[in-house]
């Protein structure tokens, strides 16, 4: 028996699931016990990549690990061993909770992958509408359902790791609502709501999969978009604007209209979170001071 087929029949038959990714984080390898576990069979699985979230993992505190803190991610660019308690969802819907450890795996001194092997941490399986709750909570703004403050700090630190290791472009944008207060002094509170609750539902109609919008706080909004060019920002930040003045609000017999103000930036090289939210913020307040409703891009 050749040794590769001896290590191939090994894996196979250990209880516990085994998978293996490249740097892409493709599925190359899908092992029997992780058919087991999750109920996906190998041909349902590799030659997928992890970030299409099939298995949908979170951890306990309800972040979706697969595109704001993937522990397999994290070990390619560092190459450090991790050790996980995560919630993984099975093919027939439920959550099953999963201790998970991975690994690095290196050739000729440079990292070309990582490799995962998991084991169910407990006999109990969880109602998957539940723990999807309990995720929509830790993770979602309570008025408007977008990403909460928590969740885009998050993934905007998993974009910055992805950029640094592969050179991802991606945009950040800040959009602040013009005149908000004197909206919500002049309509009520309700009608405020009303105002973010309805942006909200253009948002989540507009988000492409790779990209994340949610409410940074008050009347602010941040974006998170995956760029092929730089100029793409400015088309971006023009989009959303447009977005957010087509949005009505009722009002008696009337609609009630709002506009926002932007600012857009592309990553540059030595950005830090802090540098990019801090141009984005600088950038919407020269389109307010330019006269509000303006796109300011940098």
């Amino acid at each position: 028996m050749e040794i590769n087929d001896l290590y191939l029949t090994i894996i196979n038959n250990m209880t516990d699931g085994v998978y293996l990714v490249d740097l892409e984080r493709r599925i190359l390898f899908w092992n029997k016990a992780a058919e087991t576990i999750t109920g996906y069979c190998a041909d349902e699985i590799v030659g997928r990549q992890c970030q299409d979230n099939l298995l949908n993992h979170i951890d306990e505190e309800g972040r979706p690990l697969c595109i704001t803190g993937c522990p397999l991610f994290s070990a390619i660019i560092d190459g450090k061993q991790r050790r996980e308690h995560v919630f993984v969802r099975h093919k027939d819907g439920y959550r099953i909770p999963i201790l998970v450890n991975i690994f690095p795996l290196k050739k000729d001194g440079e990292i070309i992958g990582a490799i995962e092997i998991f084991s169910q941490n407990s006999p109990t399986i969880y109602e998957d509408n539940l723990v999807e709750h309990l995720s929509e909570i830790a993770m979602h703004d309570t008025l408007t359902k977008l990403p909460n403050r928590r969740y885009l700090e998050s993934f905007l630190d998993y974009k910055l790791n992805e950029y640094q290791r592969f050179g991802r472009l991606f945009a950040v944008l800040f959009a602040d609502i013009d005149d908000f207060s004197h909206f919500n002094n002049e309509y009520g509170h309700d009608t405020g709501d009303r105002v973010l609750v309805n942006i909200a539902a253009g948002i989540k109609k507009n988000m492409n999969r790779n990209d994340l919008i949610g409410r940074w706080g008050g009347e602010e909004f941040l974006g998170i978009f995956s760029i092929s060019n730089g100029y793409d920002a400015s088309i971006l930040g023009e989009k959303f604007r447009r977005l957010a003045l087509n949005t009505e609000v009722p009002h008696g017999e009337a609609a009630l209209h709002v506009s926002v103000s932007v600012g857009i930036t592309v990553v540059h090289k030595g950005d830090t979170a802090a540098s990019l939210l801090e141009r984005a913020d600088q950038l919407m307040y020269q389109g307010k001071k330019g006269g509000k409703n303006r796109v300011a891009a940098g």
